[in-house]
């Protein structure tokens, strides 16, 4: 059965970017090569791949993926780091808003 990642890389401006693939690792390996001088990554090499989750089904890799793009950085960092806790309170807190 394919798997599809849902994965975060931070750049060297310390940006993060989130994406899909069937291969986290290869497309961290792209991001890093460079191919394309117009694209967002070129001149924010190197990426470092700081998160990654496993999915069997694309359309739950997808509503994660735009779930995480629309995170605050803090429940970025706190997510990269495992802490829940910190996502919950995060979460709350940005309610109440």
């Amino acid at each position: 059965m394919k798997s599809y990642y849902v994965y975060m890389v931070r750049y060297s401006d310390n940006s993060f970017y989130i994406g899909i693939s069937n291969d986290a690792d290869v497309r961290v390996a792209q991001h890093n090569l460079g191919t394309d001088p117009g694209s967002y990554t070129y001149t924010r090499r190197p990426v470092e791949l700081v998160y990654a989750s496993e999915f069997r089904e694309v359309m739950d890799a997808i509503q994660c993926e735009k779930q995480l793009k629309k995170w605050t950085r803090a429940k970025k960092e706190a997510l990269i780091a495992g802490d829940w806790n910190r996502i919950h309170e995060l979460a709350r807190c940005r309610q109440k808003e």
